[in-house]
């Protein structure tokens, strides 16, 4: 069914059975097969084209030379660059067809630039940012921007969508926008037998530490972290190379380049934090306020804005 205040060109196609919301417009050439569902407010470009079964939510755009293939759900405020390529079979053959094609799930306010490639069955992430030309093989986190064949992340989305965020190195009692992060300031003992710097509890830590882990090791292309904790306090030090942690409240986000042993980062309880950009030699040393608990840990990103709002 076609709303009264959609526009349909006349060089347009939208086949009997499909549905198209109010105010949305389609386009010259576009095609819309039986079994789609167009929200409202879409905008639907020249020669784009519509499989039975695709799901648009509300103010998606797509635009010229775009083809969404049955299985593909678009939630609201998605925007398609041209020519961007969408697939729903990782194993086509000619005529043979699988039992059910793959879904692939691109989340509200998700961006994907000029003909980036989009591998059957993946989750683009709200907010998520996929750069032009980027072939899309894995999942990509909330917030996160992917570039590149593979796509691997190379930044996260500030908040409010006003562009990227900016890793750099903080000095202590640099305000963050994530309320509750801070930098943490250890001092250093210099020696010509070598230098030494220290924390102490109160003075330098805002928590008694019960548990420290190290990472190291980690591939350039990997992201640590990814969640929140219920109760834990963190301080995050590197101690060696570099590592970029991103802070995230569910409305602000903020990010800090720790690049020396001198330099800290305060995590409270229910920040979302993760880890990447990690130079080869980086070692991430992580002093905890309590021992391991998989029950502290929240892994879900709308599960933790959930507990946000709660």
């Amino acid at each position: 069914m076609i709303d009264p205040t959609a526009f349909v060109h006349a060089n347009a196609l939208v086949e009997p059975g499909a549905a198209v919301g109010a105010r949305t417009r389609v386009w010259a050439f576009a095609h819309v097969l039986p079994g789609a569902v167009l929200g409202a407010d879409c905008n639907v470009c020249d020669g784009v084209f519509v499989e039975g079964g695709v799901r648009l939510g509300d103010r998606v755009t797509i635009k010229s030379g775009v083809q969404l293939w049955r299985g593909t759900t678009l939630e609201d405020d998605v925007f398609v660059g041209p020519n961007a390529t969408f697939t729903n079979d990782l194993f086509p053959r000619s005529r043979e067809h699988p039992p059910e094609y793959a879904k692939t799930l691109v989340r509200s306010h998700a961006s994907i630039g000029a003909n980036a490639t989009i591998l059957a069955g993946t989750v683009i992430g709200a907010n998520a940012m996929v750069g032009a030309g980027a072939v899309v093989t894995r999942d990509v986190p909330a917030n996160a921007i992917v570039t590149g064949n593979p796509a691997r992340i190379s930044g996260y989305v500030s908040a409010h969508a006003k562009g990227p965020l900016r890793g750099e190195h903080r000095e202590a009692g640099t305000p963050l926008a994530v309320e509750g992060v801070r930098v943490l300031r250890f001092p250093v003992v210099p020696d010509p037998r070598g230098s030494l710097t220290y924390g102490e509890h109160d003075t330098h830590l805002p928590f008694v530490p019960k548990r420290y882990f190290v990472v190291y090791d980690v591939p350039t292309k990997e992201v640590r972290g990814e969640h929140a904790h219920r109760a834990l306090h963190q301080a995050m030090v590197c101690l060696r190379g570099s590592v970029a942690v991103v802070v995230d409240d569910g409305k602000e986000r903020d990010e800090v380049l720790l690049d020396s042993p001198e330099t800290g980062l305060y995590v409270p309880p229910m920040i979302w934090a993760t880890q990447y950009r990690y130079s080869p030699d980086a070692m991430l040393l992580v002093l905890a306020s309590d021992v391991y608990d998989a029950a502290d840990y929240i892994r879900d990103y709308d599960e933790y804005l959930a507990a946000r709002r709660g």
